[in-house]
């Protein structure tokens, strides 16, 4: 008996501690089970954004107006370079030192007025033009 009344004593002379620890649990545990349902219910994908590393942003830039035109809808020019160039062995720029192979990215960015065509490798080096690496 005396034990209980040991223990109504104390409740009597905390009492307000008490009630406001017991509150302060009680808010944190409902605002906790709150923020994990809202989480939940607001939980989307990551968004990822890839970049090629060893592309230029000017090849990169070829590349995306590429894929965004359609094959079939090639403009005349470009046609045209293409029938060139592919009767070429090496082709350079007249505004550039270097030549390459028809194959090659930096052959493909050659506008067609500046298109030079050379029919073998020591034309191109007579003509005082560099070989690229292009492959």
């Amino acid at each position: 008996m005396r034990f209980l009344l040991q223990i109504k004593q104390f409740m009597l002379k905390y009492e307000q501690k008490i009630v406001l620890i017991v509150a302060f649990c009680l808010i944190s545990a409902i605002s906790f089970g709150f923020g994990v349902l809202q989480g939940q219910k607001w939980q989307q994908k990551p968004l990822v954004i890839e970049k090629p590393a060893n592309i230029p942003e000017v090849a990169q830039t070829t590349q995306n107006q590429a894929l965004a035109a359609p094959q079939s809808a090639q403009t005349p020019k470009s046609q045209q370079l293409e029938a060139k160039s592919s009767a070429c062995v090496f082709v350079g720029s007249k505004n550039s030192d270097k030549f390459y192979v028809p194959t090659c990215t930096w052959a493909k960015r050659i506008k067609p007025e500046n298109l030079v065509c050379y029919k073998s490798e020591q034309e191109a080096l007579s003509k005082g033009k560099t070989k690229s690496d292009c492959k």
